[in-house]
């Protein structure tokens, strides 16, 4: 039995204390590369744990050297049993954090913030948790202002922060009504719009995405300024929702956005 005075007690029970009083309102880093995401981005993160630290840091040493000494001081080693009871789906590098969720006010600063050197990227209802990660992860990559969810779905929800691979801190991400939505033309994907290649997209543009299942609701294509659609095979019914999003934000950039930054 280890000593109750062990000073490695107390390494382990602080940050664990920590954990369990911020868990209902902070968001889940899970794994390291969204830890490493996180912090590139300047995200608050009161706590980290691995369940083993020379594993982690040598990853750092390897993908992120710039992040490399805020881990060192950051991360926590915890037994394994402790690491899988903080989390619902145990990460194959065995690290997980604790970030302070930009608030609500921040996020709609900017993306109202003009003039806008980027588009706005709004799913309209989606449905699909990993999708939306996959989106948000394109997003950052190509440097949109941010990332607006209508309907029912949680942009931060622990599967899209996972899926977004903790890139929803290099971008606005907010959940916002039809309403709501930042000021710029809007250009709305759908099949019976104009061929996308034959349209420069502004950089203050809102590109607007329909739900996986159910496309564009009323209420959106009622604020469109233009339909375009992405040129597609016949018979082909559709493409994935993340795709759809690069190909159009690829058409941006080519035409006028400023060159992707590097996102590893």
């Amino acid at each position: 039995m280890r000593d109750p005075r062990d000073p490695r007690d107390h390494r382990e029970s602080e940050p664990l204390s920590a954990w369990h009083r911020l868990a209902g309102t902070a968001v889940l880093l899970d794994g390291f590369h969204a830890l490493k995401h996180a912090l590139r981005f300047h995200a608050e993160v009161p706590v980290a744990v691995t369940t083993d630290r020379a594993a982690a840091l040598a990853l750092a040493d390897e993908l992120a050297p710039d992040v490399r000494e805020t881990l060192d001081a950051l991360l926590v080693e915890v037994p394994e049993a402790t690491y899988r009871a903080l989390v619902a789906r145990p990460h194959p590098t065995a690290v997980a954090a604790l970030a302070v969720r930009p608030s609500r006010e921040a996020n709609l600063r900017a993306l109202a913030r003009t003039p806008r050197t980027a588009p706005v990227v709004v799913l309209d209802q989606p449905r699909n948790l990993g999708n939306a990660g996959a989106v948000i992860r394109l997003a950052a990559g190509f440097g949109a202002t941010g990332v607006v969810t209508t309907g029912t779905l949680d942009p931060w929800h622990p599967t899209v922060v996972r899926g977004g691979a903790g890139l929803h801190f290099a971008t606005a991400v907010e959940r916002l009504t039809v309403d709501e939505l930042p000021s710029g033309p809007v250009f709305a994907l759908d099949p019976e719009g104009e061929d996308i290649r034959g349209v420069k997209i502004p950089d203050d543009a809102v590109l607007a995405f329909g739900s996986e299942r159910s496309g564009l609701s009323g209420e959106l294509r009622g604020r469109t300024d233009q339909l375009v659609s992405l040129p597609m095979k016949p018979q082909v019914s559709s493409y994935n929702l993340a795709t759809s999003v690069g190909m159009a934000l690829f058409h941006w950039s080519a035409s006028s956005g400023p060159q992707a930054p590097q996102v590893s």
